[in-house]
């Protein structure tokens, strides 16, 4: 094999064509959609069992990630390799299940060992297949045909545009299948509890608050005493209590002000420059709430409450931290 030279002028164009052929091949399955595609999703949202994803070379790689795809929107799937299915893997196959085969040519040799065996349990197949009048479409229950006029491969050879498609037909039967099943952002979330959506529906004030200290002074603490809380707790803030009850705040924002409007600031209060209407909100308050109240406000920081008693405070760098923001 020869290297041979190639000008960033011809690189962006092989690029470009090779998006073209792909955006073709996708474009092709739309006129394709049609009932035959509507009752596969109803038979599968009828199925009691599960759908197993099988192929072989490139569509083994496709029918992985369309699992994963399934079982991230409420769709039960398993990936079954057809290879490893005729050398014992089938015994993960159930009565109930439906099988969904995909593959270009539709004549591998897996493929044509595979499918006697699951006609013979009775199970429904469905396939992904480039070649309608191959072997796998003939013996299928249904069809969604994949087939691609080119692949972006110059020689033709290289499964490109036809994974593409396969990929394609995937999600588009994913969706439909997340979309009649009514699965919510919140569906979503119960699958992804690690992940940014699952923190922005299940993470609360009081995940946060709980990892910060909770600044506080008296009323009629002194301006020094109030620096060093605010600067030793690093939250810029503290909250100012009278016996107890919260009656404000005082962030890093009120000292500066503080500064520039006293010459002689050593005799007061806390009370003199807190800011008596302070933001705050309870620790069962969703963060994601929390966050737009921020946002709203133009501030850093909450003070935290859990039924008129003061308990913490939250920074705008915890959302941050945790991917809220």
């Amino acid at each position: 094999m020869r290297i041979k030279e190639k000008s960033p002028k011809e690189i962006i164009a092989i690029a470009v064509r090779t998006l073209e052929i792909e955006a073709r091949s996708i474009d092709e399955l739309k006129d394709r959609i049609g009932s035959p595609f509507a009752e596969i999703v109803r038979n599968i949202l009828k199925s009691h069992g599960k759908l197993v994803i099988t192929g072989v070379g490139k569509s083994a790689i496709i029918a992985g990630k369309i699992v994963a795809t399934l079982n991230s929107t409420g769709t039960p799937a398993v990936f079954m390799h057809a290879g490893d299915a005729i050398h014992g893997d089938i015994g993960i196959v159930e009565k109930s299940d439906i099988v969904v085969c995909i593959s270009k040519s539709g004549n591998t040799p897996e493929i044509k060992i595979l499918i006697p065996l699951l006609k013979t349990r009775g199970n429904t197949l469905i396939s992904i297949v480039g070649d309608i009048n191959s072997y796998l479409a003939k013996q299928s229950d249904f069809v969604m045909d994949s087939t691609v006029s080119i692949e972006a491969c110059p020689h033709n050879l290289t499964p490109t545009a036809s994974t593409t498609a396969q990929l394609a037909l995937g999600d588009a039967l994913a969706v439909c299948l997340l979309e009649a099943r009514g699965f919510s952002s919140r569906d979503f979330a119960k699958f992804h509890p690690g992940g940014v959506l699952g923190k922005k529906l299940y993470m609360r004030v009081s995940d946060l608050c709980s990892n910060n200290s909770a600044p506080l002074v008296d009323v009629n603490e002194d301006i020094q005493n109030v620096i060093l809380e605010i600067t030793s707790r690093r939250l810029g803030a503290t909250a100012v209590l009278k016996k107890g009850e919260l009656k404000g705040i005082i962030t890093d924002g009120d000292l500066r002000r503080m500064i520039g409007k006293f010459p002689d600031y050593s005799r007061l209060k806390a009370k003199d420059i807190m800011n008596s209407n302070p933001k705050w909100v309870e620790k069962e308050t969703m963060a994601v709430d929390a966050m737009h109240l921020m946002e709203e406000s133009n501030i850093t920081q909450l003070l935290v409450m859990n039924k008129k008693k003061y308990i913490g405070m939250i920074h705008l760098h915890d959302l941050i931290k945790e991917g809220i923001i």
